[in-house]
C-alpha cells in the first residue's frame, strides 16, 4: 500500500460506496485493483467467495489472479473468481440451464460452427440473397450485443436486408436450441437475461457478491453493461476501472459512455482519477493530451509524469511506403547501436495487418529479427510457404513434407487413394517419395491416369533441378512460378479480389526480397545457399520468447503494452484516421487510437507517413493525417528522410555498424 500514490490509495481503501476509477494510460490501474482485492482480504477478512473481478481477456485474468496471488498467497486467492465476463456468464448457465431449457452438457460453438450452421440455413432455405456465412454471422453478433431479441430485430427492421438478417437470426437462434447450444454472445445474454426475469435466480446470484471489481470498464457494450447491473445485488459494492480515452473497440459494440452511464445509474458514486503517469516522459503526455483534448468529454483529466520532459516527437515524412519501412529499420539500427538497447525495447506500430509486410521486408534485409503480433508472420503465409515447399524438394528430393505439400498445388487431381498407394510403396521400398515417384515400379501399383499425372509432378521437379545448375535463386523462383501458372491458380482459387490481390502481392514481396537479399552478396546466390539462411532464419524465427525482436503490431493489438521506442507508420489520412471514419463518432475513436499509440512509448515516439501510397491498384499522393496539425508544434520535431541522398543514408547505417564494433570490441 505505501508504493501507491494518494489517489491511488483512495480508490484501494474506498469499499463502502460505488467507485469509478478513471485510470489515464500508464498510471497503474492494475495495481489499484490487485490492491483494493488484497486489502479486502487481509484488512476486511472478507470471504474471498464474495468477490469477483472481471476483465475482457483470459490472459489479463490469468495475469490479476497472480498478482493478487503473490499478494495473498494460493489459499486465499483459491474461492477467488476471477474471470473474463464469458467466464462467468459460463459459470451461471451451467448452473442454471435448465431453468433456460437447456440440457446439461450443452455445446458451445465457436465461430466456425456458427458459420457452419448458417451455411446449412441458407442452403436449406433456398436464399437468393447474396448474403455471406461470415457477413450474416457478424450481423446477428451485432444484434445479440445491442440486446435485440429475433422479434426485435425483426420489428425495427428498416428495409429488406435488415428483414432478411433478422428471419435469419431467429432460424439461427431456433437451431442452436435444437443442438443444445448456444454461441460466444450467448455466454453473456442469457446469463442476464435469466438473472433479469427470473427474480428467485436473479436475487440468488446477487446474493453471493459483496464486491464486484470490473476492469476496462470503457470497452463494455450494452450486453456486458446489464449483464454487471444483473448481478448487483443491494449490498454489493461496484468498482468499476476505466479511461474513456482508450476506447477503440466500437467496432465490436464497447461504448466509452458506459462509463458516464454509471454516473446516472448510481447516485452515490465516487469518482476518482488517476492521472499520474509511470510510463512515459513528459512531452509524450504533453502531445497525447493536447490531442485527445480534441475529443469531448464528460470526465476531463490530464496525464503527467516526474520522469523528466524527454526528446522532441520526431516526424518523419517519406517518399513512399518503401521508403519509410527502410527508413525506420535504418532508425532502429541507430538507436540501437547509440543506446546498446535491446531490440525488444522497440515496437512498429501500424493501422492494419497488411501493413506489416514492407516493415518485415526492410528488417529481413537488415538482419533485424523481429515479431509480428496478430496477422500471419511472412513466412507463415500459405503462398510463401507452397514455393519455399517446391524450391526445399528441389535442393533436397528426400524432404517428403514439401512434397505433400505441393504434390497438389496447383491442382493436379492426384487423390487421396493414389497418395497412400505411393506412400506404401515407398515405405516397401525404404525410399523417400520423391525416389519412389521416379521407380519404374510404381505402375504396377497404380492406375496408368494415376501414374501420367505422377509423372508431369517429377518432370516439372526435375526439370527445376537441372534449371538451378544455371540459374540464380530469383531467376529460379520466377521460372518456378511461371511453370507452375501459379498467380494465375491463386487468382482462380480465391473469389474474393482483395484476397487474391492480397496474395499475389505477398508472392511479388517475396521474390522482391530473394533478389535484394541476392543483390547484397559478393556472388550471385545459390538456391542451396538461399535455403540455408531461409531455415536459419525459420529456426530463429520459431524462437520466439527466446530471442531479443522488434514488435510489430497493430495499434488495436499494442493497447496494454508499453516499449522504450515506438514508431507509427502510415499517419496519413486513410489509415489514421482510417477512410471508413466517416462520422464525428468514428473519427473520435480514430483519435483515441492515436493516442493509445502516442502512449505505448517510454522514452521516444516517432511518427512517420508516406507521401504517396498504392491504393486500389493506382499510385496516389497521401494527406497527412490531420491528428498531426493537433500536436504541440514546440514538441514536435520534422524530419526530411524523403530528401535525405541514398549514399547519407548509407553512411548512418554504417555508423551504426561501428557503434556495433566498438560495443563487441
Amino acid at each position: 500500500m505505501n508504493k501507491l500514490n494518494p489517489r491511488q490509495q483512495k480508490a484501494t481503501k474506498l469499499i463502502d460506496r460505488h467507485l469509478l476509477v478513471l485510470a489515464g494510460a500508464g498510471s497503474g490501474k492494475t495495481s489499484v485493483i490487485t490492491e483494493k482485492i488484497a486489502y479486502l482480504l487481509q484488512q476486511h477478512k472478507v470471504d474471498p467467495a464474495r468477490i469477483a473481478a472481471v476483465t475482457f481477456t483470459n490472459k489479463a485474468a490469468e495475469e490479476m489472479r497472480n498478482r493478487i496471488s503473490a499478494r495473498v498467497g494460493k489459499k486465499l486467492v483459491t474461492p477467488l473468481s476471477v474471470s473474463t465476463f464469458h467466464t462467468l456468464g459460463l459459470k451461471i448457465l451451467r448452473r442454471e440451464c435448465k431453468t433456460l431449457g437447456y440440457k446439461p452438457g450443452f455445446s458451445i460453438f465457436d465461430a466456425t460452427d456458427v458459420q457452419t450452421l448458417l451455411q446449412e440455413i441458407l442452403r436449406e432455405h433456398n436464399s437468393s440473397n447474396t448474403l455471406d456465412p461470415a457477413s450474416a454471422a457478424w450481423q446477428i453478433s451485432q444484434l445479440k450485443n445491442a440486446l435485440q431479441t429475433p422479434a426485435d430485430a425483426l420489428k425495427q427492421a428498416a428495409d429488406g436486408q435488415q428483414a432478411t438478417i433478422a428471419g435469419l437470426y431467429q432460424r439461427y437462434q431456433q437451431q442452436l436450441k435444437a443442438y443444445n447450444a448456444v454461441d460466444f454472445d450467448d455466454l453473456i445474454v442469457l446469463p442476464m437475461q435469466l438473472l433479469k426475469s427470473t427474480d428467485s435466480c436473479g436475487e440468488k446470484w446477487q446474493k453471493k457478491l459483496d464486491y464486484l471489481l470490473v476492469d476496462e470498464y470503457q470497452d463494455t457494450g450494452p450486453s456486458q453493461y446489464e449483464f454487471v447491473r444483473a448481478l448487483m445485488g443491494k449490498q454489493t459494492r461496484l468498482t468499476a476501472v476505466g479511461d474513456d480515452d482508450q476506447s477503440i473497440y466500437a467496432w465490436r459494440g464497447a461504448q466509452p459512455e458506459n462509463l458516464q452511464k454509471l454516473t446516472e445509474d448510481f447516485s452515490d458514486l465516487d469518482v476518482i482519477k488517476l492521472e499520474q503517469n509511470y510510463r512515459s516522459m513528459g512531452r509524450i503526455l504533453k502531445c497525447a493530451n493536447q490531442l485527445i483534448a480534441n475529443n469531448p468529454h464528460h470526465f476531463e483529466k490530464k496525464l503527467w509524469s516526474e520522469l523528466g520532459y524527454g526528446d522532441p516527437v520526431r516526424i518523419i515524412p517519406c517518399a513512399t511506403p518503401e521508403d519509410e519501412a527502410e527508413q525506420l529499420a535504418l532508425e532502429v539500427l541507430h538507436t540501437k547501436f547509440q543506446t546498446a538497447c535491446r531490440l525488444s525495447d522497440f515496437a512498429i506500430l501500424y493501422r492494419g495487418n497488411h501493413q506489416s509486410r514492407l516493415f518485415e521486408s526492410a528488417l529481413r534485409l537488415h538482419d533485424l529479427p523481429y515479431k509480428v503480433s496478430g496477422g500471419t508472420a511472412f513466412f507463415d503465409r500459405a503462398e510463401i510457404k507452397d514455393l519455399l515447399a517446391y524450391l526445399r524438394l528441389i535442393v533436397n528430393p528426400d524432404d517428403d513434407a514439401a512434397l505433400l505439400r505441393i504434390i497438389n498445388t496447383p491442382r493436379r487431381e492426384i487423390g487421396a487413394n493414389t497418395l497412400e498407394k505411393l506412400g506404401a510403396f515407398a515405405g516397401d521400398n525404404n525410399c523417400a517419395l520423391f525416389e519412389a515417384l521416379n521407380n519404374p515400379a510404381l505402375g504396377q501399383s497404380l492406375s496408368s491416369a494415376a501414374v501420367n499425372r505422377l509423372s508431369h509432378f517429377t518432370d516439372l521437379i526435375n526439370e527445376l533441378k537441372f534449371a538451378s545448375h544455371s540459374l540464380d535463386a530469383p531467376q529460379l523462383l520466377h521460372k518456378l512460378i511461371d511453370e507452375i501458372a501459379y498467380l494465375d491458380w491463386l487468382a482462380n482459387t480465391t473469389k474474393d479480389k482483395a484476397v487474391t490481390d492480397s496474395r499475389i502481392k505477398n508472392v511479388t514481396e517475396l521474390c522482391d526480397w530473394i533478389k535484394k537479399l541476392s543483390d547484397r552478396q559478393d556472388q550471385p546466390l545459390t538456391l542451396d545457399e538461399l535455403l540455408g539462411k531461409l531455415t536459419l532464419m525459420d529456426i530463429i524465427g520459431r524462437k520466439e520468447d527466446e530471442r531479443d525482436a522488434i514488435q510489430l503490431m497493430t495499434l488495436h493489438a499494442a493497447k496494454g503494452l508499453e516499449f522504450k521506442h515506438v514508431f507509427i507508420a502510415g499517419f496519413e489520412e486513410g489509415l489514421i484516421p482510417h477512410h471508413s471514419a466517416e462520422t464525428d463518432a468514428a473519427v473520435y475513436e480514430e483519435r483515441r487510437l492515436a493516442y493509445v499509440g502516442i502512449t505505448r512509448a517510454k522514452r521516444n515516439l516517432t511518427i512517420s507517413f508516406s507521401k504517396k501510397r498504392k491504393r486500389q491498384g493506382t499510385i496516389s499522393t497521401c494527406e497527412p493525417s490531420r491528428f498531426l496539425q493537433e500536436l504541440p508544434m514546440d514538441d514536435i520535431q520534422w524530419e526530411n528522410a524523403d530528401n535525405i541522398p541514398e549514399s547519407e543514408k548509407r553512411a548512418k547505417g554504417n555508423a551504426s555498424l561501428d557503434s556495433l564494433r566498438k560495443i563487441l570490441a
